[in-house]
């Protein structure tokens, strides 16, 4: 299975089919006749502790995100076997290019400038004007 580049690969990714365990069963979606009769429901299972294809550091920013250690999806949205098998490996390959996309950068706190104070206690006093004028007229 290929995994297109992202953020956090850069030439993409490349895992042998001997890390995924694929599982078919019968699935509940819609059909035809032969709804009750074709396992067209995916199971695909991939282990990022056993993975083979994961550096050290992936293997440890995927952990991170996955404590279990092991990403299951289950794809029975088409009727064929085979778009099952499509979009259940493309669902893992965006779900691995989150996975592995380095952490952001930490915010840097900042003070307001001066412009946004002095327009901000600007808006609070015609609020407080605006506010003012609605009590009782008196003459």
């Amino acid at each position: 299975m290929k995994v297109p580049s992202g953020p956090g690969l850069p030439d993409g990714l490349v895992i042998p089919d001997s890390d995924l365990v694929e599982r078919f069963s019968r699935s509940p979606g819609p059909g035809g006749q032969s709804v009750n009769t074709s396992d067209s429901r995916v199971e695909l299972e991939l282990d990022l502790r056993t993975a083979t294809s994961l550096s050290d550091v992936q293997r440890r920013r995927a952990l991170q995100r996955w404590p279990g250690g092991v990403i299951a999806i289950a794809a029975s949205e088409h009727r064929s076997q085979h778009r099952n098998r499509a979009a259940a490996r493309e669902r893992l390959a965006d779900l691995l290019r989150t996975a592995l996309a380095p952490p952001p950068p930490p915010r840097r706190p900042t003070k307001p400038t001066r412009g946004s104070k002095e327009r901000r206690l600007k808006a609070k006093k015609e609020r407080s004007h605006l506010k003012s004028m609605r009590g009782r007229v008196s003459d």
